[in-house]
């Protein structure tokens, strides 16, 4: 088994990639964030400066799209929220296997955000729906992030299940062969 282990190892640098990518897109969603309120702010009290119309909808895009990236990011840390009140009163063995089912069941919510994800971001409402403010952008971008955290979350989800998995065997043989 932990030759097994060993070969899938091997794709490590694919989720280190993944993941700097995805840290990367949302800390240029913060700057967008920013520069845009700052210019939008800076339009209200400065005569000279106008404030642009599209502000206040392309925010909130841009803050959607950094909320569900970030908790993908989140469960590549093991940061997510979850309750860990009892983990110090359980054996070992009972807290890896229920960190595993949880990875399961975060991992079938990722499935369903990919699902019905892409359902909703070829309906007619996403495809035909336009920003008040900006008539000539689809609705469909403001719907794009269900999706793409759904994948997100799929990808470092079975990075999670892997580790815990092999922790869960790798020490069983250890003690084993000891």
């Amino acid at each position: 088994m932990p030759a097994f282990f060993r070969a899938v190892e091997k794709i490590k640098p694919v989720y280190d990639w993944t993941y700097k990518i995805l840290m990367f897109i949302c800390k240029l969603l913060l700057i967008g964030d920013i520069i845009i309120t700052a210019w939008a702010v800076t339009g209200r009290y400065v005569p000279f400066i106008t404030d642009p119309h599209w502000s206040e909808e392309i925010v909130l895009t841009l803050m959607v799209y950094m909320a569900v990236l970030s908790a993908t990011l989140a469960i590549r840390r093991g940061a997510h929220i979850r309750m860990t009140a009892f983990d110090t009163y359980l054996p070992k063995k009972v807290l890896m296997v229920s960190d595993i089912i949880a990875d399961l069941a975060v991992m079938a919510l990722g499935v369903v955000l990919v699902i019905y994800g892409i359902k909703f971001c070829n309906s007619p409402l996403s495809i035909r729906g336009k920003y008040a403010s900006i008539p000539t952008l689809s609705k469909f971008w403001q719907y794009l992030p269900i999706p793409v955290a759904g994948a997100g979350m799929i990808i470092f989800e079975l990075e999670q299940v892997f580790q815990h998995v092999e922790a869960f065997f790798v020490k069983d043989e250890k003690k084993e062969g000891a």
